[in-house]
C-alpha cells in the first residue's frame, strides 16, 4: 500500500489587493468563435514539465526528458487502437483508447525505466500532466495529417 498516499506538492497565498472592485460582465462579442490550438513548443513543454517536477531526483534527467517529449508520444501515437480511434472515432473515445494505449507504454518501460514508472504509477498530478501533455501531442497530429 505504500504505492497509494497522498503528498502534499505546494502551498500558495495569492496576493489581492484590499480595495472594493467590480466584476467585469462576460463579453458577448466573439462568441460562438472556436480558436485554433496553438501546439506547444518543445521548449515549451519541458519548462512546463520543470515546473512542475524539477523537484523529482531522476537519475538521468536527460534519458527521462526524451523519453517524455519524443519516446512515449511516439509509441503511444504507434499504437494500433489508438490510431483507428484517431481516425474514425470523435476526441473523447479517441482519448479513452489514448489512455489504455499510454497505460500499455508506461508499463512496457516498467523493465527499462522502473523511475520513471513509479512516478507514473504513484504520482498522480505527473500521471494527469504526462497524460495530457501525450494526448495533447498525438491527437493534434492526427488533425493536422489526416
Amino acid at each position: 500500500m505504500e504505492s497509494y498516499r497522498v503528498e502534499k506538492q505546494a502551498s500558495r497565498r495569492i496576493a489581492l489587493p484590499d480595495a472594493d472592485a467590480e466584476i467585469e460582465p462576460v463579453p458577448t462579442v466573439g462568441g460562438g468563435h472556436k480558436h485554433e490550438p496553438e501546439l506547444d513548443r518543445l521548449s515549451n513543454i519541458i519548462k512546463a514539465f520543470n515546473d512542475q517536477f524539477g523537484n523529482i531526483p531522476w537519475t538521468d534527467a536527460d534519458r527521462v526528458r526524451k523519453l517524455i517529449t519524443e519516446e512515449i508520444p511516439a509509441r503511444v501515437a504507434a499504437d494500433t487502437a489508438y490510431q483507428n480511434a484517431r481516425k474514425h472515432s470523435d476526441k473523447q473515445n479517441a482519448r479513452i483508447e489514448h489512455d489504455k494505449a499510454l497505460v500499455r507504454v508506461m508499463t512496457a518501460l516498467l523493465q527499462d525505466d522502473t523511475e520513471l514508472f513509479k512516478q507514473f504509477s504513484d504520482n498522480e498530478s505527473f500521471r494527469r500532466w504526462l497524460t495530457d501533455m501525450v494526448f495533447d501531442l498525438t491527437y493534434s497530429e492526427a488533425g493536422s495529417t489526416g
